[in-house]
């Protein structure tokens, strides 16, 4: 299993361990890898796992991050290779996992059992459900109410249209 070593005196011996396929370091408690240091950005970069290889990317840094002297934007660390971040320095040890291998199916597997067609033909029996069953019947009680309500301000509407209209005319 891949992981980072932290070199840099007052954090010496610190290790993460690159499981997950992106991994963020930073000065912030929110990042995978917390690294409470002055010259550490916030969010100072990212680490993905692809396919063997294990991928910095630098997330616009103040103080830039490096591999083995070199200021990167985005690059491959290899296992020995130093990752500086700001002032702190760490070591890359132990190769990255191999990928995930998703299974895939080959052929459609049928189910055993299943429904035959002469069921379909023959008329299922419906189900019957408990009182307290969370699929029993509804009741329309809200439903009637509301439409009642409908009803009795649509006539007050009409009324009030057929005095407005009879005011009018005389």
């Amino acid at each position: 299993m891949a992981k980072l070593v932290v070199l840099s005196e007052g954090f010496s011996g610190r290790t993460y361990e690159l499981k997950a396929e992106k991994n963020t370091i930073g000065r912030l408690e929110d990042n995978s890898f917390h690294i409470p240091e002055g010259s550490v950005s916030s969010h100072h970069c990212e680490v993905f796992l692809r396919d063997k290889e294990v991928v910095v990317k630098d997330l616009n840094s103040t103080n830039g991050t490096f591999i083995n002297g070199e200021k990167v934007s985005e690059s491959v660390l290899k296992p020995g290779q130093i990752l500086r971040l700001g002032q702190v320095e760490l070591k890359l040890e132990g190769a990255a996992p191999a990928p995930a291998t998703k299974k895939q199916l080959d052929q459609t597997r049928a189910i055993p059992g299943g429904v035959k067609l002469n069921e379909f033909e023959k008329g299922a029996q419906k189900p019957t459900f408990q009182s307290n069953s969370p699929f029993a019947r509804k009741t329309n009680k809200a439903n009637l109410v509301f439409l009642a309500v409908g009803v009795v301000l649509g006539l007050v509407i009409i009324a009030f249209l057929v005095l407005a209209f009879l005011k009018m005319r005389s």
